[in-house]
């Protein structure tokens, strides 16, 4: 039986930088997936994770310098692919990396991933996934371990092995998205991938030269420790899913754990930071 979803669409005037702010507060209560259009955003929650008081903590939908409206309603699984070919676009990332869908042509970059997302997160539309990318495409990931932790559709998994990464681990907690996953390593034909569905509490005893975190700032934050134990010497961890406003917090865990910001990508507000243990 296919998962229920609650579907907000969201009007909002004016537009920005109030939808980046919903978008961030929404993915902090549980929300999954985010279309953005003309006139604000369209958000998904499973039905299992929502309540009557979702939005009570949404603090922008209370802002004077904002007006927000929408109207809710619930979706079947299904429907997302319809909503997907309806919404996606193509990207290139820094024209050396094409994300796509198997509908899209290919545009014959250096990299071409195809990806068919349904409910899960990360199609590289998003500011994070997209500067993740960029800080992958500038590490050598030749034979490297690496781990991409809430890895929604798998696709940063994916450009690690173009990249030379053998083998890599994905994690998720949401089984739409460990699914979703093994769906797309398969259509890209990767080999040296293994998906499992869970948190970091999978990570005992595990080590690995290269971290992918692209989650929110509360789990990022909870979890830090884990991902730094789990960092080889001389390891990378990659961060994103926050805000640039966040990079002080982000910075004073992180720096508790003998790791050095070394780059920061910002788009849009967002912010990707790379680390490395020294």
């Amino acid at each position: 039986m296919d998962n229920i979803y609650i579907e907000y669409n969201f009007t909002v005037t004016p537009k920005e930088p109030a939808t980046e702010i919903l978008i961030a507060e929404l993915g902090n209560v549980g929300f999954e997936s985010f279309i953005e259009n003309e006139n604000g955003v369209i958000a998904y929650i499973q039905k299992v994770s929502w309540n009557d008081s979702i939005l009570d903590s949404i603090f922008v939908l209370n802002s004077n310098e904002f007006l927000i409206d929408y109207i809710k309603s619930e979706v079947a699984q299904t429907n997302w692919n319809a909503e997907w070919e309806k919404n996606f676009e193509a990207i290139h990332v820094d024209n050396l990396v094409s994300i796509r869908a198997p509908f899209h042509k290919n545009p014959h970059l250096k990299y071409d991933i195809v990806i068919e997302p349904k409910m899960s997160f990360g199609t590289g539309h998003h500011e994070t996934t997209h500067m993740m990318i960029q800080h992958l495409l500038n590490l050598n990931l030749d034979n490297k371990k690496v781990l991409d932790m809430g890895c929604g559709t798998g696709i940063l998994a994916i450009f690690a092995e173009m990249k030379g990464a053998n083998p890599t681990d994905a994690i998720d907690i949401d089984n739409w998205c460990y699914l979703n996953s093994l769906e797309n390593i398969g259509r890209n034909n990767c080999q040296f991938i293994s998906v499992f569905e869970g948190d970091s509490s999978l990570l005992i005893n595990k080590k690995y030269d290269v971290i992918i975190a692209n989650i929110n700032r509360n789990i990022l934050l909870a979890d830090m420790e884990t991902y730094t134990n789990c960092l080889n010497q001389n390891g990378v961890l990659l961060l994103s899913g926050f805000y640039k406003e966040d990079i002080l917090i982000i910075n004073e865990e992180v720096s508790k754990f003998n790791l050095k910001l070394e780059t920061t990508i910002e788009r849009n507000n967002w912010v990707a930071l790379k680390y490395q243990k020294s």
